[in-house]
């Protein structure tokens, strides 16, 4: 399935991108994460799968889960976090405190390095860990 699309940039190039374009990528794993897994779980309709990964993908929600999973990375995954967390975003949090966003961001840059980077199963093993 990951064939059909194209990740054809070296890791070289992918560290050079901004830890917000990381985040942008990552925003997206993780929502088709949880939409997948809700899909898979449940039988909800689609107005109540929405609501129900909401609870996962908001900002307050990924802070926390970066909070528990800190312990588990190495330091080239806790810099990634530290550089996505530093990020200078112009982006005003809606639902969420500056921190929490900020967190959320981290968490997103780290899921979209190792999606663009091609680390399958690092990936993963991180995701296994928001359960």
């Amino acid at each position: 399935m990951e064939e059909w699309i194209n990740l054809n940039r070296p890791e070289e190039e992918i560290n050079l991108l901004s830890p917000l374009t990381w985040a942008y990528v990552g925003d997206c794993v993780y929502e088709l994460y949880i939409r997948t897994n809700l899909v898979n779980q449940t039988n909800l309709k689609p107005h109540k799968l929405h609501i129900e990964s909401i609870k996962y993908v908001k900002a307050k929600a990924q802070a926390k889960i970066l909070e528990q999973i800190q312990d588990k990375l190495t330091e080239e995954e806790k810099d990634i976090v530290r550089r996505g967390r530093n990020a200078e975003s112009h982006h005003l949090p809606k639902n969420a405190n500056v921190q929490e966003y900020r967190y959320a961001t981290a968490f997103e840059s780290l899921l979209g390095y190792l999606y663009l980077t091609k680390k399958g199963k690092r990936l993963k093993e991180i995701l296994s860990l928001t359960k």
